[in-house]
């Protein structure tokens, strides 16, 4: 590979064409057009009331330049959510953004999604209710774990694959699939994954193809880069490219410079290198090479990658290889502390405080493990409880909880 040593990949936090605010989201959208809003064209039914009179507001999870997550109980159940409270002035222009994420998510219903439960709006401001999930990153559950094998990689990207299956069956592209937007349910040690983050998903046109380049760079599929139409199968190498990762600790694709690597990616270019992968099965490099196949039209589907005998059959080996991976992944995804953190510990204390460790429906997501954002330095607060950044214009959906 071209670069730097296999063993020191470290993630580069690069744009294509990028829309203010969105990070390290690839963005262009050339054809500027409104997003759909669901199956009958129009939003989700948005109640008006006060969403205090529903929710007690417990404490700040995170904030972006302009909204504002909160931990809540629902006061009718004692149920636990996460509140996103959108300031509507720092919407004027981006509109489509939000309104297109409540579409996508409002046809969405499934145990591995995270879900949106309820809207509010007032004059100043819209909410979205999401359910809310405390079971942490995925690579921290990884690290943490003292034993971890193929075959624990293989039920994980079974369940993503289950998901993402649905979602193409009802007409919707992810389009962001990465290791950062997989999150776990709860702290329970065979917890199920989450999947996250749908402000760049899409609900696919007539023609099933779209043009938009979108994503993080490393996790996008080559046509994307290559600025040609492309369809959901976008997704499926987003997921070989987490299963790549998931077996060896690093990302298949790295260079210094930005040319190189978005060539490497729109060759298909990556390698099963040695040390890294003598010990990983054939079975689990066969199952990512159908993915991460160049012609999007050779590539796995869901369905295809599903019935693989990877994640169908027993070929997945039960051989600890959790001190190589654990090392790799420390080492080549350092998390941007000032972009995204798993900061427990203030919720810990908190919840200690609120005395919320149980819910009146039974077993849920323990809150005190949620998977949060830290604050931006510069955010002040405004009236109705949402930041506002002195400075930035960063997307009103791009720091979701």
């Amino acid at each position: 590979m071209t670069g730097t040593d296999t063993g020191d990949r470290r993630r580069t936090h690069l744009t294509f064409t990028v829309c203010s605010g969105m990070g390290n989201h690839i963005v262009s959208d050339h054809n500027n057009k409104t997003m759909p809003l669901g199956d009958d064209g129009h939003a989700w039914k948005t109640k008006t009331a006060d969403v205090k009179d529903h929710y007690d507001f417990k404490k700040v999870l995170g904030m972006g330049a302009f909204s504002e997550v909160f931990l809540a109980e629902e006061k009718k159940t004692k149920r636990l959510v996460a509140i996103k409270c959108i300031q509507k002035k720092a919407l004027k222009g981006k509109e489509n953004s939000i309104e297109n994420e409540v579409a996508v998510l409002q046809k969405i219903k499934h145990p591995n999604i995270v879900s949106l439960e309820d809207l509010f709006e007032s004059k100043s401001h819209r909410y979205l209710v999401m359910q809310l999930v405390s079971g942490g990153e995925l690579f921290d559950r990884i690290i943490a774990k003292g034993f971890y094998t193929e075959k624990d990689a293989s039920k994980l990207i079974q369940q993503v694959l289950d998901a993402v299956k649905y979602l193409h069956d009802i007409g919707i592209i992810h389009r962001d699939l990465k290791p950062e937007n997989l999150l776990y349910y709860s702290m329970d040690e065979d917890s199920k994954i989450m999947i996250s983050d749908f402000g760049l998903s899409k609900i696919e046109e007539v023609d099933n193809m779209m043009s938009t380049a979108c994503g993080t760079p490393g996790y996008v599929a080559p046509e994307v880069l290559a600025q040609i139409p492309y369809s959901k199968t976008v997704d499926c190498w987003s997921i070989g490219v987490i299963s790549y990762i998931l077996l060896c600790g690093y990302p298949p694709f790295y260079d210094e410079s930005d040319a190189n690597l978005f060539a490497q990616i729109i060759k298909a270019q990556y390698e099963f290198d040695s040390p890294y992968w003598d010990d990983i099965s054939d079975s689990a490099k066969d199952f990512i090479v159908h993915l991460m196949e160049k012609d999007p039209n050779k590539r796995y589907t869901c369905e295809q990658a599903l019935q693989h005998p990877w994640i169908a059959g027993d070929t997945a080996l039960d051989r600890n290889i959790h001190e190589s991976i654990s090392a790799q992944i420390k080492k080549n995804f350092a998390k941007l502390k000032w972009k995204q953190a798993f900061n427990a510990t203030a919720v810990i204390r908190h919840m200690k405080q609120l005395q919320l460790g149980t819910s009146t429906e039974g077993p849920g997501p323990n809150p005190s493990q949620a998977h949060l954002l830290l604050p931006d330095e510069d955010a002040e607060h405004c009236e109705g409880g949402c930041s506002q950044s002195a400075g930035g214009d960063a997307d009103p959906m791009s720091n979701c909880a």
